[in-house]
């Protein structure tokens, strides 16, 4: 029984002319892994792109719930840090320092805070000043100012730390970081 195809040789000194039935089936494999490596592209784009997180609606705290991770200078609780309604994010922790302790060295940053000491005697560092307070006082911390907390009595003190980011202030903040990284490569 012989071949359905023709020989190789019989091909000799002609050109193939693809049909129009060629043209469309390889337009179609063509579409369609162009397709699947778009797709397969998207993935490793999401992949490397953080969800955005949900936005956080009303809610309570038992302070008998929260998580107590001890630190070096004392403990730590989280209550929350996530975009609400109105803020890219709204933090909230609450730290314990031991008599003696700073949470951490004078530093600033861009978001502001409000602190509401629960507990205890501390000494904030306050648009330069040093400020001697206890339970019930409330301590505003203004953005890009130094600013400190130490406890300076001789039991633990504790404090709840409220902090916010203003829509765009976090895509500000990433840009900043990612430039200064550029710069110091």
């Amino acid at each position: 029984m012989g071949s359905l195809l023709p020989s190789a040789g019989s091909y000799k000194g002609r050109m193939i002319t693809p049909t129009r039935r060629d043209l469309v089936v390889a337009a179609l494999t063509a579409s369609v892994c162009l397709g699947l490596f778009g797709f397969v592209g998207q993935d490793r784009l999401a992949a490397s792109v953080p969800a955005p997180k949900p936005v956080m609606g009303s809610m309570a705290f038992d302070w008998e719930k929260l998580a107590v991770k001890p630190s070096k200078v004392g403990a730590y609780r989280k209550v929350c840090q996530a975009p609400t309604a109105t803020l890219d994010e709204l933090e909230c922790h609450i730290t314990t320092l031991n008599p003696g302790q700073a949470a951490h060295p004078p530093h600033q940053h861009a978001d502001e805070e409000l602190l509401i000491v629960k507990e205890g005697t501390v000494e904030a560092l306050v648009a330069g000043d040093w400020v001697k307070l206890g339970p019930g006082s409330v301590i505003f911390q203004a953005a890009n100012i130094d600013h400190a907390i130490r406890n300076a009595g001789e039991a633990p003190a504790t404090y709840h730390v409220i902090k916010w980011n203003s829509p765009g202030m976090l895509a500000k903040r990433d840009a900043a970081k990612a430039a200064a990284k550029a710069a110091a490569k």
